[in-house]
């Protein structure tokens, strides 16, 4: 969870935390939020369970995970295949490469 913060920052908001809640509140005021964080992932956890359930059977085996964006970009970059064609909602015309000195097609209706 805190892979990307080091100690120097943990440090820096311990600091930031007892000058602002000062030494009496600072324990009960991490607490909370140690309480408030574990009830947000139990909300997560129940909310995926809700929409696997929502979505039937045939959707039982949908991994939300992958669906991350950092998972979903990972999962590209690592593809040793052919990058997947962007759809553009139109039909494309496949041409032959040209020759070298050979003119390149003109369409007067795309211009």
């Amino acid at each position: 969870m805190f892979s990307h913060v080091g100690w120097s920052e943990l440090v820096l908001l311990a600091v930031v935390g007892l000058v602002i809640f000062g030494p009496d509140r600072l324990p009960k005021a991490a607490a909370d939020a140690v309480r408030a964080l574990r009830e947000l992932r139990a909300m997560a956890r129940g909310a995926a369970a809700d929409l696997k359930a929502e979505l039937g059977p045939e959707m039982a085996d949908l991994d939300l995970a992958s669906l991350h964006p950092r998972r979903l970009v990972a999962s590209v970059l690592d593809d040793d295949g052919p990058a997947p064609a962007k759809p553009t909602g139109r039909a494309q015309v496949m041409t032959p490469a040209l020759a070298p000195g050979q003119p390149a097609p003109y369409d007067a209706d795309a211009t």
